[in-house]
């Protein structure tokens, strides 16, 4: 016998007529309960639309209604257009693209000015404050990225991404490394370095902390021949700072490296007045803590902006396993000569990377890192 669904299509009923009157009643409410649309002040020269980036165009943050993004919170975004610093909250419009972070340091954005909202008067320790709202965010030239932390749960709204965008727009990668405390991780720069090339920015290496220990003169020497700029400097002593100070001068520069490397102390040495706040190392087991908890901003004296960024204990290269070569010039010498034009150069019959790598024309060390990154590529 089928069963009985009266009672179900009674409860189908008397929730619909719920519904119905409860969305009646909504529409009768006072119009003081609903949320007021935000009021913005736009002036005639921002009513044209935004014209997308160009590659040639360069940047304006002192364009009318172009702000730069020094910051981040919940919800909206510290922004620095012209000589002003504004507190801007994201537009209910405000559509980022989709597979990516929807705002980061560096980020050029358009903003229109909102209404004065400050009910105390004092903008210190007023929570209402809003300077202005963000409307869109022109294309990224550039972006360093990296994965979101595998544990605990996402927040936000457009935070849903594996690869998180911490700097955009970016001329510079300074890659920070150090002498000891913690030592010098030759692999971690080679992932640093493949990064700032896939995110269209130059790689630079600085070696600090030499003030503790002499580098290692043949991984200087293996750096500078594979055409990279490498920087010795100690931000405690001051010494090497002149020329990097001036490598630096006009440019955008994101630092990135492992905890503990002294980038806020490098920072410190830099910027006049940065007073970034340092941590001791683990002397148990050498390795840096976590200062910086999120991409901050600031001016070089005499021209150029550096980006700080929170120490990196995960780093994940994405691309396709074909790809990796390309990074790798002194195999990129020798892989026409392989019998298999898809050769990985692991383990195929007749590989001339490998043989190159056997004999020593290939440096061993850059061999294996290409190994070693080649295992954390998923194949297809």
């Amino acid at each position: 016998m089928p069963r009985r669904k009266g009672k179900s299509q009674r409860r189908i009923k008397d929730w619909q007529r719920r519904f119905r009157e409860a969305e009646a009643d909504s529409l009768d409410a006072d119009s003081s309960e609903t949320l007021q649309p935000l009021r913005v002040k736009l002036p005639a020269s921002r009513n044209q639309p935004i014209a997308e980036a160009d590659e040639a165009d360069e940047p304006s943050p002192e364009s009318d209604g172009i702000a730069v993004v020094t910051g981040l919170f919940p919800g909206g975004a510290i922004v620095h257009m012209g000589e002003d610093e504004l507190l801007c909250r994201l537009a209910g419009t405000f559509r980022p693209p989709e597979d990516t972070t929807a705002l980061a340091v560096g980020d050029e954005v358009a903003v229109a000015l909102t209404a004065a909202q400050h009910v105390s008067g004092d903008m210190t320790i007023d929570s209402q404050r809003a300077d202005g709202v963000i409307l869109s965010r022109r294309p990224r030239r550039s972006a360093l990225s990296r994965p979101q932390p595998r544990s605990g749960k996402r927040r936000g709204r457009y935070d849903e991404t594996f690869e998180k965008v911490v700097a955009a727009n970016m001329d510079t990668l300074l890659i920070i490394a150090s002498v000891r405390q913690p030592r010098i991780s030759p692999a971690l720069i080679d992932r640093f370095c493949i990064i700032a090339e896939r995110g269209e920015m130059k790689p630079m290496i600085v070696i600090n902390k030499i003030d503790l220990d002499k580098p290692d003169k043949a991984l200087l020497k293996e750096l500078s021949d594979g055409g990279f700029e490498v920087f010795r400097c100690s931000a405690e002593t001051g010494k090497g700072l002149r020329k990097l100070r001036k490598a630096l001068r006009d440019r955008r520069s994101v630092l990135a490296g492992a905890s503990g490397v002294g980038k806020s102390t490098l920072i410190n040495a830099l910027v006049p007045g940065a007073d970034l706040a340092v941590r001791e190392i683990r002397m148990k087991d050498q390795r840096g803590r976590h200062v910086t908890s999120a991409a901050t901003l600031h001016e070089l004296p005499g021209g150029g902006l550096l980006v700080d960024t929170p120490g990196v204990r995960e780093l994940a290269v994405e691309m396709d396993a074909a790809e990796l070569t390309w990074y790798f010039p002194e195999l990129t010498e020798f892989a026409p000569q392989c019998k298999f034009n898809n050769c990985t150069h692991t383990h195929e019959p007749d590989c001339a990377v490998i043989a190159a790598a056997e004999a020593g024309k290939i440096p061993l060390r850059r061999y294996q890192s290409y190994l070693r990154i080649l295992e954390t590529i998923p194949t297809k």
